[in-house]
C-alpha cells in the first residue's frame, strides 16, 4: 500500500500536514488559510475535496485557522476531542462536521489507525497522535512543554516522528520583544519545547525503526533552523543513531514529500 506523507507547514504562525495511505487521505492540523491549504496541496498534486478527514491536536489558531472556510464548503470531517471541538465553536463561531474521540482511545480513518494520547500544552485537552499504516507509523509531537513518560512511550512505535523544536533559549532569553509573562509561558512545562529538551525527547524515543525526525513549529524570532537541527543532529550522533535522517520544516512551504514503503 503506497504511503505519502507531506509536511505543508510548520511553525508558530501555522502547522499542517497531509498524509495520504492507500485510499485515504488526511489532514493532521489545519493551521492556514483554506487557500493557504488549497495552494500547498496543489503543490504536491492534491486537493481538499478528496480529504477523508483532519485531525485536529488542540484549538490554538496556528493549528485550526482554515478549518471554518474549508470545512463548511466541503463538509470535511474533522477528528478532535469535545474539549477542543468547544473552543473551535467558540473561537471560529462555526459548526462543523465534528467526529469526537476521547483522549487516549484509538480508532481507524479507512487505512489509517489513529492512536491519540494526552500532552501537556496550555491549551483545553491537547494531543499528540500515533498515525500506523501498512507501510510504517507516523508519530506527531507539535506542542508540548515536557515530554511525560506516557508521550515517550506512545511515540515509541514511531518510524517517523514530527517533533516540537519552538525556540533557542539564549534567543528566547534575550528577545526583548516578548514581556517576561510570555517567556514565562513558553518555558513553562504547559508551554513549548526547546531545542535542547527536543533532542533529550529525540534520544529518549531513539530505535532501529525510527528513521526520519522533521523538526517543526520552530518560532521565527527565537530560533533557527540551523540552530535546531545542530543541537538535535549533535545528540543523535553522540548515542551512535548515525541511521536517522534528521529534517527542519519550514512555516513558508512544504516540506519534500516522503514515500514510505
Amino acid at each position: 500500500m503506497p504511503v505519502r506523507f507531506t509536511i505543508l507547514g510548520s511553525g508558530s504562525g501555522g502547522n499542517c500536514a497531509y498524509l495520504e495511505a492507500g485510499d485515504t487521505r488526511l489532514l493532521i492540523d489545519a493551521g492556514f488559510s483554506a487557500r493557504q491549504i488549497r495552494q500547498r496541496l496543489a503543490g504536491i498534486e492534491r486537493s481538499p475535496e478528496t480529504l477523508d478527514g483532519i485531525l485536529i491536536t488542540h484549538e490554538h489558531s496556528d493549528h485550526v485557522q482554515g478549518l471554518a472556510v474549508l470545512c463548511a464548503q466541503l463538509e470535511i470531517p474533522i477528528y478532535c476531542n469535545r474539549l477542543t471541538k468547544d473552543a473551535i465553536e467558540f473561537s471560529l463561531k462555526a459548526k462543523l462536521n465534528f467526529r469526537l474521540f476521547n483522549t487516549g482511545a484509538a480508532f481507524e480513518v479507512g487505512d489509517v489507525g489513529v492512536e491519540t494520547f494526552s500532552v501537556p500544552h496550555d491549551a483545553q485537552d491537547p494531543v499528540g497522535f500515533l498515525l500506523r499504516t501498512a507501510a510504517g507509523n507516523i508519530g506527531f509531537l507539535t506542542d508540548l512543554g515536557h515530554a511525560t513518560r506516557l508521550v515517550i512511550e506512545r511515540v515509541r512505535p514511531a518510524n517517523v516522528l514530527v517533533l516540537e523544536t519552538n525556540h533557542d533559549l539564549k534567543l528566547l532569553q534575550d528577545d526583548t520583544r516578548r514581556p517576561w509573562s510570555v517567556k514565562q509561558r513558553i518555558l513553562s512545562r504547559h508551554g513549548h519545547l526547546c531545542n535542547d529538551a527536543a533532542a533529550g525527547v529525540a534520544e529518549e524515543v531513539m530505535s532501529a525503526e525510527l528513521r526520519h525526525v522533521y523538526l517543526g513549529h520552530l518560532s521565527r524570532d527565537c530560533n533557527r533552523p540551523e540552530l535546531a537541527h545542530a543541537v538535535v543532529s549533535r545528540r543523535l550522533e553522540q548515542i551512535g543513531a548515525t541511521h536517522l535522517r534528521v529534517e527542519t520544516t519550514s512555516q513558508c512551504s512544504p516540506s519534500p514529500t516522503l514515500a514510505l514503503a
